[in-house]
């Protein structure tokens, strides 16, 4: 979960990766940034918000929860961000104030129903492929309420959930470092000489990269 990339992906071991869903559109990540940018907060506006949530009530305003019900694990998040504006307009100045309440309200709203369709398509997941552990990474998973949820959540299903320290969720050069070392060690990858590597920016999950 982060800015850029919402995705659930099945483990089996150092490179082997299966896509279970992934973002359609805006990625959950952006969906905090941007409703962050309507109500006033700065960038990267998905802290700013989660703080803000703190202070109000997250059944303030009905908000849509984009393919909760949809049967797969695909997510959409452009709708909400939508919805978010249209409830702005709705509320006015008191939107983007701050100390006003209908913001921390608005905030709250919102990421109840970001971390709601993260939690139900992380379960379903689980419950689908038979596994009991859960890692999440990425910047999203800094996110105080979504590891509040998922860990009530995974409890009841008697299933294990992983996060990164804090200062590391956003950390993509330990996460490569990380990557890299794994695959070292198991053999799928070889030491290359200085400047004898390709460089891509996107790997693909189901094979192999080259050495």
């Amino acid at each position: 979960v982060s800015g850029g990339h919402t995705q659930l992906m099945r483990v089996d071991g150092v490179g082997r990766y299966e896509l279970l869903g992934e973002t359609i559109d805006d990625a959950a990540g952006e969906a905090f940034d941007k409703s962050a940018k309507l109500m006033g907060l700065p960038y990267p506006g998905g802290p700013g918000l989660s703080r803000l949530a703190e202070q109000g009530n997250p059944a303030a305003y009905k908000l849509p929860r984009p393919l909760l019900h949809s049967g797969d694990f695909d997510f959409s998040f452009a709708g909400l961000k939508t919805a978010v504006l249209t409830q702005s307009q709705k509320i006015g100045p008191a939107a983007h104030t701050e100390g006003a309440p209908e913001r921390a309200d608005l905030a709250a709203s919102t990421q109840a129903a970001i971390v709601e369709v993260l939690v139900k398509k992380s379960m379903n997941a689980l419950k689908a492929t038979g596994m009991k552990r859960l890692v999440v990474a990425g910047g999203v998973g800094a996110n105080h309420e979504l590891r509040a949820q998922l860990d009530a959540a995974c409890a009841r299903m008697q299933a294990r959930v992983h996060y990164p320290e804090l200062a590391l969720c956003t950390d993509n050069g330990a996460m490569i470092a990380m990557a890299a070392a794994m695959r070292l060690q198991a053999g799928i990858q070889q030491p290359a000489a200085a400047g004898a590597f390709e460089v891509m920016p996107r790997w693909p999950f189901a094979v192999a990269a080259p050495a």
